[in-house]
């Protein structure tokens, strides 16, 4: 059977005027690696990821660190609108120059500051050349939108990206793994090597589509979250070790106190403590759900609702 030609991205032979800007942007700007800034300078890779994106017309599109614009005019040709959230105001203000007197300045919206701390208005789809510093609060960020992007189209580092991906025995699953695909639906796009930026980071980078699940899994987050910070936090180990710290036994205790509060009952056996009685419950539970000699990196979505559901039942809760 004959192979579907692969898709090319054409672009414009580099004229004198776009080699002098580039000379200036050098000469002006000292990028902030420390920010995670290393600017996606090639052309045919910037052009696949919004290409990837399968932007409508109608939508309004959220850029993540779009630095010198070389997404966002891109993205711009697409879309209804683009909000770019921007940190540094010196790449900012060279944004809003580059697109001065075209026909993307009118759709151009520049939020200045922190996209973390950054109240994010409605948008269609997510894309993000990603700061290196953020890559995991920006996932969960857009996961836990009220209203979440249709898609995201997310360039990471290598190893990030293989971690968002990988399965249950895999080298790379970790509590990472677990949580993302829990909420969502993850899928490799392209690799992109270390010399298609400037300057050139000291990692290879990968491109992810994440599509979040709709309808939403009917678990509570910062539940699924609590049980997947104790499971993990040795995943080659047996699940039962996990729950033998002194610490995490003391935040269950007080979550099941809080539990016995809310559902007006007590213990009426003043001879037996609350963390003995927390203690017998973890024992049963796991034994029950035969995960006690378990190992987390063994385990996949269904052993963790599994244990989730079992814990609940006798008012163990992780949040």
């Amino acid at each position: 059977m004959a192979k579907a030609a692969k898709k090319k991205y054409s672009t414009a032979p580099t004229s004198a005027k776009q080699v002098a800007a580039e000379k200036h942007l050098s000469s002006v700007f000292k990028f902030n690696t420390d920010l995670g800034q290393h600017i996606l300078k090639n052309p045919l890779v910037a052009q696949g990821i919004v290409d990837k994106a399968n932007i409508k017309p109608s939508d309004v599109v959220l850029e993540v660190g779009p630095g010198t614009g070389n997404l966002t005019v891109r993205i711009l040709e697409q879309a209804r609108k683009v909000v770019a959230v921007e940190m540094d105001p010196r790449m900012a203000a060279e944004l809003t120059k580059r697109v001065h007197g075209t026909s993307g300045e009118k759709k151009l919206d520049i939020l200045l500051g922190d996209f973390m701390k950054t109240d994010l208005p409605y948008f269609d789809i997510c894309i993000s050349n990603t700061p290196y510093q953020i890559s995991s609060p920006l996932v969960f960020k857009l996961i836990n939108q009220p209203n979440p992007p249709r898609v995201s189209i997310l360039m990471f580092q290598r190893e990030f990206a293989l971690r968002l991906l990988a399965r249950p025995g895999d080298s790379l699953y970790c509590r990472l793994s677990a949580n993302v695909q829990m909420w969502a639906n993850v899928t490799h796009i392209m690799k992109v090597g270390r010399n298609n930026f400037r300057p050139p980071p000291q990692v290879e980078s990968s491109v992810v589509r994440i599509e979040i699940k709709n309808p939403r899994p009917q678990v509570d987050f910062n539940e699924w979250d609590g049980l997947l910070r104790i499971v993990f936090v040795r995943k080659n180990r047996t699940i039962s070790a996990g729950f033998k710290s002194t610490t995490v036994l003391q935040i269950l205790e007080k979550n099941y106190k809080t539990f016995l509060a809310m559902n007006n009952q007590m213990i009426n056996d003043e001879s037996i403590s609350l963390t003995d009685v927390v203690k017998n419950k973890i024992e049963t539970v796991l034994k029950e759900t035969e995960l006690n000699d378990k190992r987390a990196g063994k385990c996949d979505q269904n052993d963790f609702l599994k244990l989730l559901y079992a814990f609940h039942q006798v008012g163990i809760h992780f949040s």
